[in-house]
């Protein structure tokens, strides 16, 4: 079964606002075996809206539009719809009963705006999603094979809609498939070389497939298998999910889509590490301090937020700190190091940090005129639970 996905708003078009609607519909798509293959966005323009759902009707099994139904003149995709069909917009008596009393349960937002009747209007034909949240109801029809859903643009009243009414009625038409995807992360390798080590798999690839996402860094690989259930799509990647991880090697840092800093705190974790980082002001301003192990089970960490002040004395610096970590106190001294002599600021600066008196952190710092920065690593470190 393919979808296409048709968001309406002339914000979108402007830049003013990002299309995070279609992202999550298509993922909900994809876990119910429904490939999503294309996506459109279009302004408030009746033409346009027509010509756009006339070209998804023509290639999609099922169109998704998303946006326009509210209260306003610019709400048009009721109008489009009807349009798009050849059939005329029908006011329902009961959607106007349910909008009333919907203002009459808000009643501290004043009486229902005579606007919001434009929202019992349905085109001819078709059924309508009652919401739960907001005022502006769905709306479903068939035409010539195609089954169009239209759904609002607000955030929570599109999932209600999608995931309440849409997504089972899809499942039922799709057969029960699913689509599962596992994103592998990669750095120090380039997208033109993971992809020539995977050449063969991808050239020879149906059912799962690869597919590759390059970002600053790092070059995402992503298998993709469709199988009747979820355990089954699983066991179809798994072979080749082996193959591509042998091919990889140690340049692949997480087969489970887990961002370079999350692996890291995660082996720290494993390792019994901790890691904390330092950056801000040197004389009498306040320096920020992150532990970031929350959720670390191996040991006790230390988390949350630090700050303090930072002293000049003599050749080195003195920090006295807090936590928001409850009765944990945090200070350190370092003394000066300077890779020749006689160099000028920023020079650099080698030390420790202690957490209650128990040595926590050590490191490099690099010390500006009027910047601390620099990165601090432990080990053992144990707080408070």
């Amino acid at each position: 079964m393919r979808a296409e996905i048709v968001a309406v708003g002339t914000e979108l078009l402007l830049g003013q606002i990002a299309d995070t609607n279609a992202r999550w519909m298509s993922e909900q798509l994809a876990t119910s075996g429904v490939d999503v293959t294309n996506h459109q966005a279009v302004g408030d323009n009746l033409d346009r809206i027509v010509e756009a759902l006339r070209l998804a009707a023509s290639r999609a099994d099922v169109v998704l539009v998303c946006g326009g139904l509210g209260p306003t003149e610019d709400d048009i995709t009721r109008d489009a719809i009807a349009a798009f069909a050849g059939v005329p917009l029908v006011f329902h008596a009961e959607l106007e009963t349910m909008l009333r009393e919907k203002f009459r349960r808000w009643s501290a937002i004043g009486p229902m705006p005579e606007s919001n009747l434009r929202q019992a209007s349905v085109p001819e034909g078709a059924r309508w999603i009652v919401p739960d949240r907001g005022t502006a109801p769905g709306l479903a029809l068939r035409l010539d094979g195609t089954r169009l859903y239209a759904v609002p643009g607000v955030p929570d009243e599109m999932r209600e809609m999608i995931g309440g009414t849409v997504l089972p009625e899809l499942r039922e038409l799709a057969g029960g498939d699913v689509i599962v995807s596992r994103i592998l992360r990669v750095a120090g390798m380039g997208e033109s070389t993971v992809a020539e080590r995977l050449a063969d798999l991808f050239a020879s690839s149906t059912n799962p497939t690869i597919a590759y996402l390059a970002s600053m860094g790092e070059v995402k690989v992503r298998l993709t298998a469709k199988a009747s259930s979820q355990a089954a799509a699983e066991a179809l990647a798994k072979p080749l999910l082996a193959e591509v991880r042998a091919r990889l090697g140690d340049v692949l840092f997480s087969p489970d889509d887990e961002s370079l800093e999350e692996a890291v705190l995660r082996l720290l974790g494993v390792r019994g590490r901790t890691l904390a980082a330092v950056a801000k002001t040197v004389r009498e301003a306040t320096a920020s301090w992150a532990f970031s192990l929350t959720g670390f089970t191996q040991v006790k960490a230390i988390a949350g937020l630090y700050g303090g002040t930072i002293r000049a004395s003599g050749t080195g610096f003195v920090l006295k700190g807090y936590s928001t970590v409850a009765g944990v106190r945090i200070s350190g001294s370092f003394r000066l190091y300077r890779p020749e002599s006689g160099s000028p600021l920023p020079a650099r600066f080698v030390g420790f940090v202690r957490v209650d008196g128990t040595k926590a952190a050590h490191g490099r710092l690099a010390v500006g005129p009027s910047t601390l920065s620099g990165r601090l690593s432990g080990r053992g470190v144990h707080g408070p639970a």
